[in-house]
């Protein structure tokens, strides 16, 4: 079992999200400045002749509208900044397909006498950490205990070997990470190994297909390969 620091990966934020809700913004800013020209001109048509609307008055109203025209102006820029951001981000991400990289899950291969590399992610330094991988039946085939480990993501492997020192069988396991400090339960995830195939920009961010079938946002990614 070997045991190495991860480099976090890169958080992104939610494009698709910010874009809708400057978008949002925008059409708000729209409906409001078109309001206030229909009142102003309503109010022009409708004052008292003998009574008109002042100079001060005037001038107050028209520097409101300037405000809002602004705003709107801000945020359809604001609008076209965060979509250049998106995909750029989707280009950037490319670079990754074929790379391995570490996310959230229990599963472990073996293939052909070779186990897949593997990693857990703590929550806070620990004084003991256990590792165990079991077969599809709840059977421990193979236990780490790796004692004092410190916060964050780490990558891990196994020779592929049983508790006996025999050749674990070909196949699929599960991986369970139980971690404590001072007697208190330390929050402990496992991490699975797999490459990226493609990226897509999703509804949420930039996602990675994994050739395991699965996907992931690229910020739940602990660690690349």
């Amino acid at each position: 079992m070997t045991i190495s620091s991860a480099t976090a990966a890169p958080s992104t934020s939610s494009t698709s999200s910010a874009t809708a809700a400057l978008a949002a913004a925008s059409d708000s800013a729209a409906q409001l400045n078109t309001q206030f020209l229909t009142l102003l001109v309503s109010q022009l048509n409708n004052q008292d002749p003998l009574q008109p609307l002042d100079n001060a008055q005037m001038t107050s109203q028209m520097a409101q509208m300037s405000t809002v025209s602004g705003i709107q102006t801000l945020n359809t820029t604001l609008n076209s900044l965060v979509s250049q951001t998106g995909s750029s981000q989707t280009l950037q991400a490319a670079s990754l397909i074929g790379k391995g990289v570490l996310v959230s899950g229990n599963a472990e291969t073996v293939s052909g006498g070779a186990a897949s590399p593997f990693g857990m992610q703590l929550s806070a330094a620990t004084d003991k950490t256990t590792v165990t991988i079991s077969d599809s039946a709840g059977n421990t085939v193979r236990t780490f205990n790796l004692g004092a480990q410190s916060a964050g993501s780490q990558t891990l492997s196994w020779d592929g070997l049983n508790n006996s020192g025999q050749q674990a069988a070909d196949g699929t396991y599960q991986i369970s990470v139980a971690a404590t400090s001072g007697g208190q339960t330390v929050a402990a995830n496992a991490l699975n190994y797999a490459q990226v195939s493609s990226v897509a920009q999703g509804t949420t961010g930039v996602n990675l297909n994994l050739n395991n079938g699965s996907t992931t946002a690229l910020s739940n990614v602990q660690q690349f390969f």
